[in-house]
């Protein structure tokens, strides 16, 4: 038998038990009788692969349902079932449900098992095609992130920080799709690989830019974007980071947008509110303070990101600070210090975590005849302190 669940929806009782009977043994079926109690099987047990739905049904018809089942779980193959198979009925059934077969009745248990397998195969392809997407769209991710805590830690460091606010705005606002803003606060930062270490020093430091400067700064949402516009299905990630710095007041009305601009769109706003906030915050100001000094520019930030900041917490991890050798330095542990080269070169910025790459940059540095200076200062969560 089938592991995938299937759906069946009919307003005929007699109908839905023979189907039960004759397909049971070889399919994993539930039944509804009627459209809101099918919307009560998807809410009640999640994903279907397959929904099979009459048309002609009382109070809600099978357009109605399937076009339902597409927004609440668009992944689900969806077919219609029908007596009256005319052309307008078929042409709204595809057009407004999205349906992948158009049944007649009476349609012959063998037909419906073939449909039903075809559906389940077609289900199948759209997952494997979906995960093979997410799979390299988050193995490029990584590799740029990578590569930018090699080229900039500063800027990776802060991009690490910067995903944790996306993620909890995102959530906050019940956003779907919350990991296009976490991957977008990932990148936010990736143009500054064009930008010489100083002026990213002087950014987080509060210091004067140079006319030059803040030209070249102002310039890295616009090159991170360049960067990412030709990956497949990170277009919306791009804009989202190319608008990073656009004050509020300057985007065009949510209204006025396609629904994938509005995305685009809310993404950017997020990411700076995040940023500006991030801001404040590394400068020792409270989240409190920092969030009454945001709401203070009324033209920058949308205030309705900026109230899911008031119960912004954190991961609250208890930590030991210890002091360790480049030898004793592990993946995952976080700098409590900046770690620098014995003649004094910023390898590793403060508050940064110990990635792969990073490792081996330290090791680098130390064996390769340049030096680290030691004892190193690092943040390991308490639980880590005591495994055996």
């Amino acid at each position: 038998m089938n592991r995938e669940k299937i759906l069946f929806v009919d307003d005929d009782a007699n109908l839905l038990d023979s189907y039960r009977r004759q397909l049971r043994k070889k399919f994993r079926l539930t039944t509804a009788q009627g459209g809101p109690e099918a919307l009560e099987q998807l809410d009640k047990n999640g994903t279907f692969a397959v929904v099979v739905s009459d048309m002609r049904m009382p109070g809600m018809d099978g357009i109605q349902v399937l076009t339902e089942v597409r927004k609440r779980s668009p992944d689900s193959v969806r077919m219609m079932l029908t007596g009256n198979a005319d052309l307008q009925t078929a042409i709204d059934a595809v057009n407004a449900g999205s349906v992948f077969r158009f049944l007649t009745k009476p349609c012959s248990p063998d037909n419906m098992s073939q449909a039903l397998e075809e559906g389940l195969r077609q289900y199948q392809l759209i997952h494997a095609e979906k995960e093979l997407l997410e799979k390299t769209l988050h193995g490029s991710v990584f590799v740029l992130s990578e590569i930018l805590s090699l080229v900039n830690p500063t800027a990776f460091s802060r991009s690490n920080r910067i995903k944790a606010y996306a993620k909890h705005i995102a959530s906050r606002l019940n956003l779907s799709d919350i990991w296009k803003f976490e991957v977008a606060a990932m990148l936010s930062q990736i143009g500054c690989v064009t930008l010489p270490p100083i002026i990213l020093n002087k950014i987080y430091c509060r210091r004067e830019l140079s006319f030059t400067e803040n030209k070249m700064f102002s310039n890295h949402p616009k090159v991170g974007c360049k960067l990412l516009a030709n990956i497949p299905r990170m277009e919306q990630i791009a804009k989202m980071i190319e608008g990073q710095q656009i004050p509020y007041k300057e985007h065009p009305p949510l209204d006025s947008l396609t629904p994938e601009d509005i995305i685009s769109t809310i993404g950017a706003q997020i990411l700076k509110v995040a940023l500006e906030f991030d801001q404040l915050v590394i400068r020792a100001v409270s989240p409190e303070v920092a969030l009454n000094v945001l709401r203070k520019r009324r033209d920058e930030y949308n205030p309705k990101i900026l109230d899911t900041m008031k119960n912004f917490t954190g991961d609250q991890v208890e930590v030991e600070v210890k002091e360790i050798t480049v030898k004793e330095l592990e993946i995952g542990m976080v700098m409590d210090a900046h770690v620098k080269s014995k003649k004094g070169t910023l390898l590793v910025p403060a508050g940064h975590e110990v990635t792969f790459p990073v490792l081996e940059r330290i090791r680098n540095f130390a064996h390769g005849g340049m030096g680290v200076r030691e004892p190193i200062r690092v943040r390991v969560p308490m639980q880590e302190l005591f495994k055996t």
